[in-house]
């Protein structure tokens, strides 16, 4: 087991599973790869949902996979109205999963989706170490 699962079970008392997802028409999935493999690489539980997933597909997968978190990666541009949708549909579900958006976003869209209750949003060059820091921080609020 590496050091951030440690770190995360102690601080969450709860094995951490994270929930990777491409929202829309959205086809390129390199970054949202990577991310997965990175994760797992460093030993965390992954669920990888793929691409062309619809804001009921990512909430639906969430509760039945029991995740700790959920990781949307866009760069179709839609990312306003499918990420909106995601955090509204957990929110008539009554559920607490930290939502977290990578991709090409712009600083003013950023603020946007914090607004709507996002966690955090990584743009491209996001570390490894910078996103699982999130997913910390994330499970432990």
């Amino acid at each position: 087991m590496s050091t951030y699962v440690t770190e995360v079970r102690q601080l969450s008392g709860r094995r951490f599973r994270v929930l990777i997802a491409k929202l829309g028409l959205d086809g390129h999935d390199r970054g949202a790869k990577v991310i997965a493999r990175a994760l797992r690489d460093a030993g965390f539980e992954v669920v990888y949902l793929g691409v062309h997933q619809t804001p009921d597909d990512v909430v639906r997968a969430a509760v039945e996979e029991d995740v700790s978190v959920i990781g949307i990666s866009i760069l179709s541009g839609s990312h306003l109205e499918l990420v909106q949708d995601v955090v509204k549909l957990l929110r008539e579900r009554g559920l607490n999963i930290p939502v977290v958006v990578g991709g090409i976003i712009p600083p003013e869209d950023a603020d946007v989706l914090r607004g709507l209750g996002v966690y955090e949003v990584c743009g491209p060059g996001t570390l490894l170490r910078d996103v699982v820091e999130i997913f910390k921080r994330a499970v432990t609020v």
